[in-house]
């Protein structure tokens, strides 16, 4: 792996929301996403996106690198515990290769939001270009 340039990740989880905890959790998630774009400048996107009858959840993140994911992962991870009660996770799928602290910090979180299942799926063919300069 020495010499090879770091590739982007992309983080999707899917939880369902508890009932009666909707609008909670939309507060929640607003301050959570407000908290990550303050706290995370290198994180490349972080969108949250709920079914149009707000009972499933997904979370889509895309990091530069595996040193982005492993970053979220400590930040944000204290503010987890508040979705305990919100939601139940279903699902955590990462695209890319993410860092054994990374792998644990997930598997982490996917007891403490739910009996969710974690998969890796490891790059195989393709490729990444460096994020563009707007100006």
């Amino acid at each position: 792996m020495e010499g090879k340039v770091p590739q982007p990740l992309v983080y999707v989880d899917t939880s369902e929301v508890r009932e009666g905890a909707l609008f909670e959790l939309r507060e929640a998630i607003e301050e959570l996403v407000a908290f990550i774009e303050a706290h995370e400048p290198r994180i490349l996107a972080y969108r949250v996106h709920l079914d149009d009858d707000g009972r499933r959840m997904t979370v889509v993140h895309v990091h530069p690198d595996p040193a982005s994911l492993d970053h979220h992962l400590e930040v944000a991870g204290p503010a987890f515990r508040r979705f305990a009660d919100l939601l139940t996770l279903r699902s955590i799928d990462v695209y890319g290769d993410p860092s054994d602290t990374a792998l644990r910090q997930i598997h982490e979180k996917a007891r403490l939001l739910g009996s969710g299942e974690v998969s890796v799926h490891r790059p195989h063919a393709g490729f990444a270009r460096p994020q563009l300069d707007p100006t």
